[in-house]
């Protein structure tokens, strides 16, 4: 990526899709969903993290993560999600990231200090495994963006890599735990936890 006449959203998403490869890498580690050395250990944002080194997983999450670039660049992403399933493809437990850039600053972002906020979210999620539950046999997971409004017909090319989901929804509204905020002027993230409420239905048709 050309970094000289890149805008502040430019700026701003180059540094937040850096940061969720991180963190998405980190969240499936600590699921416990692979072995343990599918993974290794990196030191980023003067953190230690648990990065994906199996090719075809660490490739799922470089592509779906920085395939997100352009639009949250033009904010048009409004909450990725981490989502672990069941057997039956319902979910079990959403990592969800919701965000906004601020769409009219002008000045240079300061990236560094921007990355320094970032940092603290892998902080809570290294200290997050209370707030998890154990995934079921035989589950699976995906990355899902949820957009505050459809790519335009320029976008299209970026857009053929994300399908319409197939998941099944909660019939209830979900119980939120969450984890870790942060509200600065390019950027605010919130980065929370969704379970099943107590009174979802335990069988779900279609």
């Amino acid at each position: 990526m050309d970094r000289r006449n890149i805008t502040p959203q430019g700026q701003t998403a180059h540094v937040f899709v850096e940061f969720l490869e991180v963190a998405v890498s980190c969240i499936v580690f600590l699921k416990g969903f692979y072995p343990a050395g599918a993974f290794e250990r990196r030191r980023y944002m003067n953190v230690v993290v648990h990065k994906a080194k199996h090719p075809q997983l660490g490739n799922y999450i470089h592509s779906a993560t920085f395939g997100l670039f352009p639009f949250i660049q033009k904010g048009l992403i409004e909450r990725v999600a981490v989502i672990f399933y069941d057997k039956d493809r319902v979910p079990v437990e959403r990592f969800v990231f919701k965000l906004a850039v601020n769409q009219s600053r002008a000045s240079p972002v300061e990236e560094k200090s921007l990355e320094f906020t970032l940092r603290a979210f892998l902080v809570k999620l290294e200290v997050a495994n209370p707030l998890m539950k154990s995934l079921p046999p035989g589950g699976s997971w995906e990355i899902t963006a949820y957009f505050r409004a459809l790519p335009e017909e320029n976008d299209a090319t970026d857009a053929r890599m994300w399908v319409p989901t197939d998941t099944k929804q909660w019939l209830q509204p979900p119980r939120i735990t969450p984890i870790k905020s942060m509200s600065s002027e390019p950027l605010k993230v919130q980065l929370y936890l969704e379970h099943p409420s107590s009174t979802e239905p335990k069988e779900q048709e279609g």
